[in-house]
């Protein structure tokens, strides 16, 4: 009797951690799939790929803008900022280019370095692109990103999305996916154990 209640106690076991097993493969694939359609395509439309050395040649703060400044924008989304215009030289062709923040930047509007947040204190936006301008005007040597091809003559200050941080958001779901197939192969081993003990 008692050793009834051991087998079926040690089935329902292998069956709860062969469901764990199975649902952590099931998730980590969820996740590769949302990362590969979220955020793959914007890390391959990147063109500033190369990382090379920037030194500012000058950074002026414009009359004010609207943002964002892209055909199709609705007017409740738009508001005035002063606009930054950073223009450094590119160590790897020698060329004066324009800096911008980031990809997401130049969509936004292509005439300023930096696009600020909507935000209402109109002095906080101010205060913080003239931080943004001193800081640049102190260290004037930094690393940035150009894109090797041509197309694009400008640099990026950062990606949004780089090769490390990809790969980290990779870790994570790699990681449940072996440890699911890892629980699944060794409650199959288990159950291999078993059944040879029972036939023997």
């Amino acid at each position: 009797m008692l050793a009834k209640k051991l087998v079926t106690a040690q089935k329902r076991g292998e069956t709860r951690a062969l469901c764990l097993g199975l649902g952590m493969v099931t998730c980590s694939m969820m996740m590769y799939f949302f990362i590969g359609i979220t955020i793959v395509p914007f890390y391959t439309k990147s063109v500033w790929t190369i990382e090379t050395v920037c030194k500012v040649l000058k950074a002026n703060i414009k009359e004010k803008v609207l943002c964002p400044d892209i055909e199709g924008s609705e007017e409740e989304d738009t508001f005035p900022y002063p606009c930054l215009q950073v223009w450094v030289n590119l160590t790897a062709s020698g060329q004066e280019v324009m800096l911008y923040h980031s990809e997401d930047t130049v969509e936004k509007n292509p005439k300023c370095s930096y696009v600020p947040d909507k935000l209402e204190n109109s002095k906080e936006v101010k205060a913080r692109i003239e931080k943004i301008a001193s800081n640049f005007k102190k260290y004037h040597i930094f690393p940035c990103y150009y894109d090797p091809g041509g197309t694009q003559t400008n640099v990026i200050l950062s990606r949004l999305y780089p090769t490390k941080g990809l790969l980290f958001l990779f870790l994570w779901p790699t990681l449940m996916f072996t440890g699911g197939c890892l629980i699944i192969v060794l409650v199959k081993i288990s159950q291999y154990f078993s059944a040879l003990s029972a036939w023997q």
